[in-house]
């Protein structure tokens, strides 16, 4: 490393500017830890890689007071939650949220959006800063940058991608498979009516799932194509002139595409990092996760990654995490992660043209007609169906809770400040000592079907009972001492 002068100590330092490390930075500065996003690009990427957001991320949003600003640049589709590799469902999935719907919305405005979020709660933003090397020791990570400058910080977190260097020199291996099938992304103009470009694709679609092109922003068409082989330089975009080609290939024409605003390549490389934190180094988004883009769930699972990992390195910044809460991210989101590459390696299978997978598809979607599997289908793809292991007790514990009517208020207003929550039918419990971490609504009428329930700060049921020796012990393990 450079011998140049140390900068600033930091309490947290988050390598890569995408969804996932905006969120975790915003998370953090909501309980007052001070945090620097390095971000190695300049600008923002321009290319929309994602289309939408699951319910239980809009969920998070309304939790966080940022749905309104979302839902005015989006738009929700009630029947896009229970599609599995593109099936569409027989009946309609009843999902229980209040958020029961695929927000669209381009990933350029959720990066954005969760952008301002994280500036507006004081996160410092440091684009052009490529992390390139570091070093922890007992106290903290000292952080090397491509321009050599060297900064502190208690602790770093990498949710710098797919190829994250933080997970490379970190030493952790990314086990699972490498790409068998690759695609084109292409963001262009095109001289075909619009009207024609949406019969070609709806036909081209019958055939080949993996095929699609329809307009977004600007005049632009959003276009992906399966490529003609696996290139070995991912990093290199593709030309336009080979663009064109895959496109005439598999639709017979190329709808006159001209004047790309980005090219790109993604694959359905599956792999999961085997550690989610050695030391005081944590991974969280692509950069401990990828995966194939069908059912959308990427962006999804990394938001709710940092939403998970956020209150709990806070606490342990603030020295009041109980022994365990910062591993629990992994033991918790791990699993979650292997389950989602589960549900996108079925449905890469599932959009295969070939007869076998075909055959498979046309079972299930007759299994969608059975009573409840379109909903396990749904629940696990949008994120509600997650069930945390917190130990032996009635179905809830350990699932997130929907939103609810509250006296004066609703459960996700509340839920704001960051606090957990505790909610009381009896009357006779208390959250003393914990006040500043834990809120307390106390009312007979709670629409909770328990006596109570102690939610973290993430939403999700930690505790369920009616005895204070028992709530206490919960406080204790998810909020420290008193």
């Amino acid at each position: 490393m450079s011998s140049q002068t140390q900068q600033h100590t930091h309490d947290v330092a988050i390598a890569g500017g995408g969804p996932t490390g905006m969120m975790l930075a915003a998370e953090l500065r909501l309980r007052g830890v001070d945090v620097v996003v390095l971000e190695r690009e300049e600008v923002r990427s321009p290319l929309v890689r994602s289309l939408g957001l699951h319910p239980r991320s809009v969920e998070i949003l309304d939790m966080r007071g940022l749905l309104e600003r979302f839902l005015a640049l989006g738009r929700r589709y009630p029947d896009g939650v229970g599609r599995f590799a593109g099936i569409v469902p027989p009946r309609p999935v009843a999902l229980d949220s209040a958020h029961a719907y695929l927000l669209g919305i381009p990933q350029t405005v959720t990066d954005r959006l969760l952008e301002e979020h994280a500036v507006e709660l004081g996160a410092q933003v440091r684009r052009g800063a490529e992390v390139v090397g570091f070093e922890q020791d007992e106290d903290g990570v000292t952080v090397e940058l491509a321009d050599s400058e060297r900064l502190r910080s208690r602790w770093l977190v990498g949710c710098d991608g797919g190829r994250s260097p933080v997970r490379r020199l970190l030493g952790v291996g990314f086990s699972g498979e490498p790409a068998r099938t690759e695609w084109l992304l292409g963001e262009v103009e095109v001289t075909m009516p619009a009207n024609e470009v949406a019969a070609v694709s709806e036909e081209v679609r019958r055939v080949h799932r993996g095929f699609g092109i329809g307009p977004v922003v600007d005049g632009l068409f959003r276009a992906v194509v399966p490529a003609a082989s696996v290139a070995e330089d991912r990093t290199v975009p593709p030309t336009l002139d080979e663009f064109r080609a895959q496109l005439h290939a598999y639709a017979g024409t190329d709808f006159g595409a001209h004047s790309p605003r980005a090219l790109s390549r993604f694959t359905d490389a599956t792999r999961l990092a085997d550690r989610y934190r050695v030391g005081r180094v944590l991974l969280a988004g692509d950069a401990a996760h990828v995966h194939p883009p069908l059912g959308g769930q990427g962006l999804n699972l990394g938001i709710q990654d940092a939403f998970n990992l956020g209150w709990k390195l806070a606490a342990e910044v603030a020295g009041r995490a109980a022994a365990g809460l910062l591993d629990s991210y992994e033991t918790e989101r791990r699993p979650v992660a292997e389950q989602v590459l589960t549900l996108t390696r079925a449905q890469s299978v599932l959009i295969d043209p070939e007869p076998g997978p075909q055959a498979v598809r046309r079972l299930l979607t007759e299994l969608m007609e059975v009573d409840g599997v379109g909903l396990l289908l749904a629940e696990q793809v949008s994120g509600l169906g997650i069930r945390y292991a917190l130990g032996a007790g009635p179905d809830l514990l350990g699932r997130r809770l929907r939103d609810l009517p509250l006296p004066h208020s609703r459960l996700y207003e509340l839920m704001r400040d960051g606090r957990g929550l505790l909610l009381d039918r009896t009357g006779r419990l208390t959250a003393t000592g914990w006040g500043d971490r834990v809120g307390l609504v106390a009312d007979p009428d709670l629409p909770i079907g328990e006596p109570a329930l102690l939610l973290r700060p993430d939403g999700y049921v930690a505790w369920i009972g009616d005895r204070q020796d028992g709530l206490s012990a919960a406080l204790r393990r998810w909020f420290g001492p008193e």
